[in-house]
């Protein structure tokens, strides 16, 4: 018998009749049992008529800020000197028209679900977002500092083009600086969007409530977490994993705490090293102090103190003739 002799079987394609008898007649009554679960006390959602911001242009928002804020960083356009005035204007006016549209959706919102009284939520959410634009010179002023203080505290880089393109701190504070003031203006929703944005490219979550001055540093930056009622002076430096955080709560927290001072006092010119924790409203931590890394604190610490670890004892275990 030879080669030529021998029919090779080959494994026949059943995709077609595995396509013919897919599963998706097994699909509706997964639906109808999803349909009946959020028809339930117990449920969340958002089907009706009740307007809701848009997140897609909220996280668009902060980046035309940005590149308002930094001229010529981040933009396709080429700025000079002669067209420069033109873009700024047509920049913050497309900003004031899709800012406007969204803090209105956002106070209709709440009024709505809250079956409040008309809140003139158009007039309010056009006054709120031209008093915010109204504000970006001093925000534009405060992440100057914040740049200032970031090339003076770390010799990692001599350059403002650095900072402003890839520093994950800087990133997140201006973010914050741009939430704080909408915080500040009661817009509902909308800043925690922007710092939770902010968070989730960064690591970094600082609350749009919380109070911080001029000179801000935040240093690496990962896993670091600022709360709501947090206040910070001027000329302060953070490094990674560092908590100002609240003590241990009860169950009600979210009701009987809201509106009560739970979170820090840093005062200027402090430093606090990475993965210290410093917990509750009453603690304030003294002016130009240091606190080293690795520090759990929940007590005030005075002015000019420096707080470190005692240095602990490590233990060498080795091997005895190569072998172990």
């Amino acid at each position: 018998m030879t080669d030529d002799d021998i029919t090779i079987q080959k494994p026949c394609c059943n995709h077609n009749a595995s396509s013919a008898n897919g599963l998706q007649n097994k699909l509706p009554p997964v639906v109808k049992t999803l349909v009946a679960a959020l028809q339930t006390e117990n449920s969340f959602e958002h089907v009706g008529p009740v307007p809701i911001p848009s997140h897609k242009s909220i996280i668009d928002i902060i980046y035309q800020v940005r590149q308002i804020l930094f001229p010529g960083y981040f933009t396709k356009t080429k700025l000079h000197a002669a067209n420069l005035e033109y873009y700024l204007g047509k920049e913050t006016t497309e900003l004031y028209e899709r800012l406007s549209q969204e803090i209105t959706m956002a106070i209709r919102h709440d009024c709505r679900r809250a079956n409040l009284p008309c809140t003139h939520c158009e007039e309010r959410g056009h006054q709120t977002a031209l008093s915010f634009i109204e504000s970006l010179p001093k925000i534009s002023t405060m992440l100057s500092t914040d740049i200032r203080a970031t090339l003076a505290g770390d010799p990692a880089t001599a350059s403002s083009d650095e900072v402003i393109f890839c520093y994950p701190g800087l990133l997140a504070t201006s973010i914050f600086r741009i939430a704080h003031e909408l915080h500040t203006l009661n817009t509902p929703v909308i800043p925690r969007i922007m710092t939770e944005h902010a968070h989730s490219l960064t690591g970094i979550d600082i609350h749009p409530g919380a109070t911080i001055g001029p000179g801000f540093f935040i240093d690496h930056g990962t896993g670091v977490v600022i709360g709501e009622t947090t206040i910070i002076g001027s000329n302060v430096r953070l490094y990674q994993g560092v908590t100002l955080g609240a003590l241990s709560l009860p169950k009600d927290a979210g009701i009987t705490l809201q509106h009560v001072k739970r979170h820090p006092t840093i005062e200027d010119d402090v430093i606090i090293y990475a993965n210290t924790t410093i917990l509750g409203g009453k603690t304030i931590i003294g002016a130009r102090s240091v606190v080293g890394g690795n520090i759990w604190l929940t007590e005030s610490v005075p002015s000019d103190t420096r707080v470190v670890l005692k240095r602990p004892e490590l233990l060498y275990s080795g091997r005895k003739g190569g072998t172990s």
